[in-house]
């Protein structure tokens, strides 16, 4: 039982670390564009799928085609995916180009930010409630002594306190990135 509550736990922490992945900061990173999907040959695929998406400099990315045939559709997508940035074609593929942020625009960011860790901390709270129901229940039914039930809400309360820490680690770090 435990194990699972752990993982439960790490998956909403890798969610909110790959949720602030999409935030963009001003800096360049690949994994902005892990969401943007390109049709290639029929089908909708990540781009990261129809080529290398290097960094070029601190705010520009470079998308090179396996198939140069695509890049119109590359570009496409990432004009569709509304993203704010600018795309710049040459023959040996794109150029994504980041604009500097503005003030307002972290701050509206800055707002995601804690709102994603809001929904985190729900959904940990949620995992907590779901045990603590589930540890009065097996006491209630003579599985569990008052102590060993005293002990287990004890402990889930523990890893609950250490996974918001985490949490709160994690958006720190965003807020930092986001203030440069």
């Amino acid at each position: 039982m435990e194990i699972d509550v752990k993982q439960k736990m790490q998956e909403v922490k890798e969610w909110l670390t790959k949720e602030y992945m999409s935030i963009r900061t001003g800096q360049a990173n690949p994994g902005l564009l892990d969401s943007v999907k390109v049709e290639s040959y029929g089908s909708l695929v990540p781009l990261n799928q129809v080529g290398n998406i290097g960094i070029e400099d601190a705010r520009t990315l470079r998308l090179s085609l396996w198939d140069t045939s695509q890049i119109a559709a590359a570009e496409q997508a990432i004009v569709e995916a509304d993203m704010g940035v600018s795309v710049a074609t040459d023959s040996s593929g794109l150029r994504i180009i980041f604009p500097e942020l503005t003030a307002e625009r972290r701050e509206q960011l800055l707002k995601l930010a804690k709102s994603k860790l809001e929904e985190a901390r729900i959904r940990i709270r949620s995992i907590r409630d779901d045990l603590m129901k589930q540890i009065d229940k097996e006491q209630k039914a003579g599985e569990l002594s008052e102590d060993e039930a005293f002990a287990e809400k004890e402990s889930v309360q523990k890893a609950v306190d250490e996974i918001n820490k985490e949490l709160e680690e994690i958006f720190a770090q965003k807020e930092a990135e986001l203030n440069k």
